[in-house]
């Protein structure tokens, strides 16, 4: 029975995600939805194991807690590569950071649990370590809450990338990135273009070509300027290239863009092609402008992917009503523990 009644939650959260989705795909309820939809379901699996179900929930959480001990230790290794290999600023070492705190999470856990059961019936240690497990079980729970947001943010932007999409478009916007000593595309901003090419060439109707970016003040040209000449180089015609060169961000580089597709006549079925790590967030913005459009990723190297999506992951939860509510979510979660701690 009980099979029957998680097999039905499942497919609700999976065809609620699908309306969701349908309607906006840069709703943030989405990456929530994703999370009940895939939870529920390796519930349902659980219970449809009949009599192997018992095995099933031992090798799901020895993953698990092989999992937790991973994580930390490769988001610290992650941490350590990206600072010798892309610069000493403070962005790469985001994956540093976090995988050292969700370590010191995982410790205080420990420490919550275990503390307890060290001080036994020694009274002269006991009320210490009694208050010590408590502030563990605070910092535990507050790692935890974060650690699991992420997660679910990080599920739903690998779920943007793999989720089948129409290939009919009629404009392609290929988001801008610096250019390399003024003037030079670089392995970022190339990935991204030939993304777009790779786009443009499976289309039954090639579609149009939007490089967008304008010329920074470190820049001899602007970053569209760079992008139409690697796009003609690589065998794109002209007259299917046009240049966006007046945007100095994100949220201006789409802006400029719709106003170019809305100029035009015709359908205006629209892609919008940035770096793997960077679809959700350009989505959010195009709900802002208006335009709207499917995110396609192009490809980043590994190792510099967890920071990149942990700057993402920052700079969403900076907006006013989802820092408020990630406080009062925050907030939930420490009632229960404040209750007990004022009890006892």
């Amino acid at each position: 029975m009980l099979n029957v009644v998680y097999s039905g939650i499942a497919l609700f959260f999976w065809a609620v995600l699908y309306i969701s989705f349908k309607r906006d795909r840069s709703r943030y309820r989405n990456c929530y939805i994703l999370f009940f939809a895939l939870a529920t379901t390796v519930v349902a699996l659980t219970f449809l194991a009949g009599e192997h179900q018992k095995q099933v929930i031992i090798v799901l959480s020895l993953l698990i807690f092989l999992a937790l001990l991973a994580v930390p230790i490769f988001l610290i290794w992650n941490g350590i590569l990206m600072y010798k290999r892309e610069g000493h600023s403070l962005s790469n070492l985001l994956s540093l950071i976090f995988g050292i705190v969700i370590g010191i999470g995982e410790i205080a856990t420990f420490a919550a649990v275990l503390l307890p059961e060290i001080a036994g019936d020694r009274w002269n240690v006991r009320g210490f370590l009694f208050q010590l497990s408590r502030v563990s079980m605070f910092i535990s729970v507050t790692v935890i809450y974060i650690s699991v947001a992420f997660v679910i943010f990080m599920l739903y932007c690998v779920f943007l990338q793999i989720i089948p999409r129409k290939r009919d478009f009629d404009y392609v916007i290929i988001h801008g990135a610096g250019l390399l000593s003024g003037n030079r595309i670089s392995k970022l901003l190339s990935d991204r273009i030939d993304k777009a090419i790779e786009v443009y060439r499976k289309d039954p109707t090639p579609p149009f070509l939007i490089p967008s970016g304008g010329k920074g003040s470190d820049e001899r040209m602007s970053e569209a300027e760079a992008m139409a000449t690697y796009l003609v180089e690589k065998g794109i015609p002209a007259d299917m290239i046009i240049k966006e060169d007046r945007s100095e961000n994100t949220y201006k580089n789409l802006e400029y863009s719709k106003a170019i597709i809305d100029a035009r006549e015709g359908r205006k079925y629209t892609a919008l092609v940035t770096s793997n790590y960077h679809v959700y967030r350009a989505l959010r913005y195009c709900r802002k402008v208006g335009l709207k459009c499917i995110g396609i990723g192009s490809h980043v190297a590994f190792y510099y992917w967890p920071s990149a999506l942990i700057r993402e992951f920052i700079a969403v939860h900076r907006e006013k009503k989802h820092l408020i509510l990630m406080i009062l979510g925050w907030i939930l979660c420490m009632i229960p523990l404040i209750a007990v701690y004022f009890m006892k």
